[in-house]
C-alpha cells in the first residue's frame, strides 16, 4: 500500500554515526541496558525520544522531562481514581507541593508504563515495552517498510480506500483497548504511527481505566470522533458515522467484544431532562469542592 509522506523522515543510514549520550540515558548504559545512543527522534513538552542500540536490536528510549522542566497540565479528569501509595502522597499532590509534583510526575509516567504492558498483553497494537528505569521508558522502535522510524499518521496523505481501511483498523484497536479496560484519552493522528504493517498507537500517560473513571465515556467518544474527523479528510462519508456512541453503548450493556461487527449507526434516546435533579447534583459538587478546599487549608 503506497503512501506519500508530507515531511522527510530520518533515514536508516543516520543510525551509523551515533551521538553523545544524554545525561539521563547514561545510567542505562552503565547498567548495560543500552549500548549506544544513535540519534534524537523527537522532542516534545512531555518527553525526549531517542533511537538506541541494544545489542543487535534498535529500540526507542522515551526520556520523560523532569517535573521542574515541563508543563504540568495533567487534568484531574485523567487522574481520577488512580491509586497513590499513601494518604500523605495524595494530600501533597492535591496541594501542589514540590513533593506532590514529583509524586504526580511519577504517577503520570507509571500510568503509561502500566498501560503499555497491559495493552501489549491484550494484543493491542502498541510499542512493545522492554524496561523502565529512572524516568526512561525503553520500548520497541516502530519502523516503516524501509526500516526508517515510522511517520505519524498526521504526516501521511492517503486515498479514500486507504483512509477507510486504516480507520477500520484503528476502530478495532479502540475496541480491543476497551475490552482490556483502557481508554486512551487523547487519541488523534498525532499519537498514532504508521508502521510497516499498519497503525500503532503511542503516548499513553493519560490513559484511564474504563470502569473506574467517570469521564471515560466522554474520552472514548472524543477519541473516536478525532479518528473520524481525520480520516474524513480523505473519505468524507466517515464524518457522518456514529461509531463512538455505538462502541460505548455496547460496552455498557456488556455486549462488546473483539469480534463485534460495528455498523457506525446509533439510535439516541431523547429522554426529558430532570432539571431539579441536575441542579441538585451541581449544588452537591460545589459543596464537596468547598469542603475539599477547607481540608487543604487546614494544617
Amino acid at each position: 500500500m503506497a503512501l506519500t509522506l508530507w515531511s522527510a523522515k530520518t533515514g536508516a543510514t543516520a543510525y551509523n554515526g551515533g551521538m553523545k549520550p544524554p545525561k539521563r540515558l547514561q545510567p542505562l548504559i552503565d547498567e548495560g541496558l543500552i549500548d549506544s545512543v544513535l540519534l534524537q527522534l523527537m522532542s516534545g513538552k512531555e518527553a525526549m525520544v531517542y533511537v538506541v542500540r541494544c545489542g543487535e536490536d534498535i529500540l526507542c528510549a522515551k526520556v520523560y522531562k523532569e517535573a521542574t522542566h515541563r508543563s504540568f497540565r495533567q487534568a484531574v479528569d485523567y487522574t481520577e481514581n488512580r491509586k497513590t501509595k499513601n494518604s500523605r502522597q495524595s494530600r501533597a499532590m492535591a496541594k501542589g507541593s514540590r513533593y506532590g509534583r514529583q509524586a504526580q510526575e511519577a504517577a503520570w509516567q507509571s500510568a503509561e508504563v502500566d498501560a503499555l504492558y497491559r495493552l501489549a498483553a491484550a494484543g493491542v497494537r502498541v510499542p512493545q515495552p522492554h524496561n523502565f528505569l529512572d524516568g526512561v521508558l525503553l520500548m520497541e522502535l516502530v519502523s516503516d517498510e524501509q526500516g526508517n522510524p515510522a511517520p505519524r499518521l498526521g504526516d501521511v496523505t492517503m486515498t479514500g480506500d486507504q483512509a477507510r481501511f486504516f480507520h477500520a483498523q484503528l476502530l478495532k484497536e479502540v475496541v480491543r483497548m476497551l475490552c482490556a479496560g483502557v481508554v486512551h484519552g487523547d487519541l488523534s493522528e498525532f499519537n498514532i504511527l504508521l508502521g510497516a504493517d499498519g497503525p500503532v498507537i503511542i503516548d499513553l500517560p493519560q490513559a484511564v481505566d474504563a470502569a473506574g473513571n467517570n469521564h471515560a465515556s466522554r474520552m472514548l467518544l472524543r477519541d473516536v470522533a478525532n479518528l473520524g474527523d481525520f480520516f474524513a479528510r480523505f473519505a468524507p462519508e466517515l464524518k457522518s458515522t456514529d461509531y463512538g456512541p455505538e462502541i460505548w453503548g455496547l460496552y455498557q450493556k456488556g455486549e462488546l467484544s473483539e469480534e463485534t461487527v460495528l455498523t457506525g449507526r446509533f439510535e439516541r434516546q431523547h429522554a426529558p431532562v430532570d432539571l431539579q435533579a441536575l441542579m441538585g447534583e451541581i449544588d452537591d459538587a460545589r459543596a464537596e469542592e468547598a469542603a475539599r478546599q477547607l481540608r487543604l487549608q487546614s494544617p
